[in-house]
């Protein structure tokens, strides 16, 4: 906590974007519980979405009723080191992380109405809370202000590695999931909204050859500094 008072603004927001499979989560994680600053997973939201289109077979070509969206109520409670998501109360924590969600997650991604929906939740949050957000597009687009923005990257295979393992599922192999990561890559740095971009000022790392504490120690000495 005695980072905590160098700090003399109300709402502090570090913004922690990159490459799928980079530890984004993890290491917004860290560091919020390390600040005490709330912690959101950007990523969940999408996820969640997603996963509720999949189960009620809504096409992520169809445009989308606002008034659907606004059916969709998602929460995050992070306690214990768990991130828990739930879904108009039901806890999807474990099924927004399978492999159909995470294949089909960019498509509905990358549709206007649900970023702008998403956006919304996030700032909403930033208004009145110190918190930590990972994503795609936090340090360019939701939080442009932020006043901490890093850009963590990593070789792909190593990303396919830490996927897989997260997966956990003995029928999906390893190229696969590579060719899913290139393929999102792809899709989130040339989608016409909000593409995946580093932004200008964020402090970019390549973690792919780092621990987990090697990654949180660079993050929060930059913090101090």
């Amino acid at each position: 906590m005695i980072i905590l008072k160098q700090f003399n603004l109300k709402n502090i927001i570090i913004a922690i974007d990159g490459e799928a499979s980079t530890g984004k989560s993890t290491q917004a994680k860290k560091i919020a519980k390390f600040l005490g600053f709330i912690y959101k997973d950007s990523g969940a939201y999408y996820r969640a979405i997603t996963y509720y289109l999949l189960q009620n077979k809504i096409d992520s070509e169809i445009e989308l009723n606002e008034d659907l969206l606004h059916d969709i109520k998602i929460e995050q409670n992070f306690e214990n080191n768990i991130n828990k998501i739930s879904l108009n109360g039901e806890d999807i924590t474990d099924k927004i992380r399978g492999y159909k969600v995470s294949v089909n997650v960019s498509n509905y991604a990358k549709k206007p109405e649900i970023r702008d929906f998403v956006y919304k939740q996030l700032r909403k949050i930033g208004e009145n809370e110190s918190v930590v957000i990972d994503g795609r597009d936090i340090g360019t687009v939701v939080f442009p202000n932020a006043k901490y923005k890093f850009f963590l990257k990593a070789n792909s295979s190593i990303r396919a590695e830490r996927r897989l393992k997260e997966i956990n599922d003995v029928s999906v192999e390893l190229e696969s999931i590579k060719e899913e990561i290139i393929k999102r890559d792809n899709i989130d740095s040339t989608r016409k909204i909000a593409p995946l971009l580093k932004a200008e000022d964020a402090v970019e790392i390549d973690v792919s050859y780092l621990t987990i504490d090697q990654v949180f120690n660079k993050l929060i000495e930059i913090i101090k500094n």
